[in-house]
């Protein structure tokens, strides 16, 4: 076991708490400072739409660690800490306490970077008006719930997985929601158009007024205190609106000092190593290896930046475990409905330029002789030159999160077409058909190709 003089952990959210927990067991000798710019740690953010809609209580019943909890065990919790500046060459930071404004040096043998990301705030005149808000952060999350709290009618920028969450949310919640998505069709990079429009039904038939195609062009104050959204095709009155429009990675601390992507994420290894070797990053901050497509991918999800900051941890002193990458494998209940996917979409591996196949299998998760046989969607890709699964996307109104796990293990594994449409998986008519309906979906790839391989 190494014995590490001083690691120093930059961000202290899902990533950061997860490495400082690693460290703190491989490493129990090492001397561990956090710098936080927040008062606060582990905020989940997508408890924010669940306050909205009354599922959660209080925002910070959805904080999972407290910066105390690690002071207990030794670590030197910097909370209100801004790093200002790192040399790389020297193993140096600068650092201002954001309460007192004093600025100080610190050192470091280690350094794990997990300074997460921010939310893009698109170019868009009138954007900085108090009556838009972000959503992101425990504090602006706070501020988005105590602003909302007298309002009647809110337009949220952008279709992804947070816009949509917060439509649910505030439309559960007896809102007017405006939902303005710039592509042609919500969660675009998740989900095929089929499923995407079902969405767009879902929301529509609980009062969600959808928008895509949109470009917002101006946020304007208006009479009675109302905002005026200016978009590419009208104009639109409401008490407030909410930023959802994609994640920026936080890396300018390193720029020009270690190897980042076009997009500002910073490069690491299987180990989590950046190209300096005294420097980890983790979770939103990085690029991650993107199983289904071989390549890369951004994942700004809590899912990757525990396992990253797990991993970063583990080999902040001993290079030992390698990350097992990612099929960015998300979910999502809307309303009474659930949607799960992992893989690629359609459009995604078309992008990697793999042979891609595509089926769509819809029926009934269980048989029809049983009560509320809900109707279910499955998309399945996979690649023709080698049979192995791309990815699946999911809809019904029964549970079906753990479909996409499964999917996701075998993505994880190379599984194939074959192996999906004769996968053992459990029968009983509480559940599925005799043929689980993701058997079903990967039967419907084996016909499309002619049938089974040799095995």
């Amino acid at each position: 076991m190494i014995n590490l003089m001083k690691v120093v952990v930059i961000g202290c959210t899902h990533a950061g708490i997860a490495a400082v927990k690693q460290i703190l067991t491989y490493y129990p000798d090492a001397e561990i400072t956090v710098y936080e710019r927040q008062n606060t740690i582990s905020y989940l953010s997508c408890a924010t739409y669940l306050h909205i809609e009354g599922t959660v209580e209080a925002l910070a019943d959805a904080r999972y660690a407290e910066p105390a909890d690690f002071v207990k065990q030794g670590v030197n919790m910097a909370t209100n800490h801004d790093v200002i500046r790192i040399n790389t060459k020297t193993h140096c930071l600068l650092v201002q306490d954001l309460i007192t404004k004093k600025i100080e040096r610190d050192t470091y043998d280690k350094l794990i970077m997990a300074t997460g990301s921010v939310t893009a705030i698109p170019a868009i005149s009138g954007v900085e008006n108090p009556k838009v808000l972000l959503c992101k952060t425990y504090d602006e999350a706070h501020d988005l719930c105590t602003y909302a709290a007298g309002q009647q009618s809110v337009a949220i920028v952008g279709g992804g997985y947070v816009g949509v969450e917060l439509a649910e949310g505030y439309a559960t919640a007896g809102y007017q929601v405006l939902l303005i998505q710039k592509p042609a069709h919500l969660l675009n990079t998740y989900v095929e158009p089929a499923i995407a429009d079902k969405i767009t039904e879902l929301l529509t038939a609980k009062g969600v007024h959808v928008l895509t195609n949109t470009v917002v062009t101006s946020f304007q104050d208006a009479e009675n205190n109302q905002l005026l959204i200016e978009t590419n095709h009208d104009s639109y009155h409401v008490d407030m609106a909410a930023i959802s429009a994609g994640m920026i990675p936080q890396t300018d601390l390193l720029a020009g000092q270690v190897k980042m992507a076009k997009n500002g994420a910073i490069l690491v290894d299987d180990y989590l190593q950046t190209s300096d070797p005294d420097i980890f990053a983790a979770g939103d901050a990085v690029l991650s290896r993107d199983n289904p497509s071989t390549g890369a991918t951004y994942a700004p999800l809590v899912s990757s930046a525990v396992r990253q900051g797990t991993v970063a941890g583990i080999n902040v002193g001993d290079r030992r475990l390698r990350t097992l990458g990612t099929q960015v494998t998300t979910g999502m209940q809307i309303f009474d409905d659930t949607m799960a996917c992992t893989g690629l979409t359609l459009a995604q591996a078309q992008a990697a330029e793999l042979n891609v196949g595509h089926v769509e299998y819809t029926g009934t998760y269980r048989p029809g002789f049983m009560p509320d046989p809900h109707p279910i969607t499955v998309e399945l890709l996979y690649d023709r030159n080698n049979r192995k699964i791309l990815g699946a996307q999911l809809l019904c109104k029964h549970d079906v999160s753990q479909a996409a796990n499964t999917v996701s293990a075998l993505i994880q594994n190379g599984g194939t077409i074959d192996q999906l449409a004769l996968l053992d998986m459990l029968f009983s008519p509480n559940f599925s058909e005799p043929f689980n309906y993701l058997n079903l979906a990967g039967q419907m790839a084996v016909e499309q190709e002619h049938g089974y391989w040799r095995s």
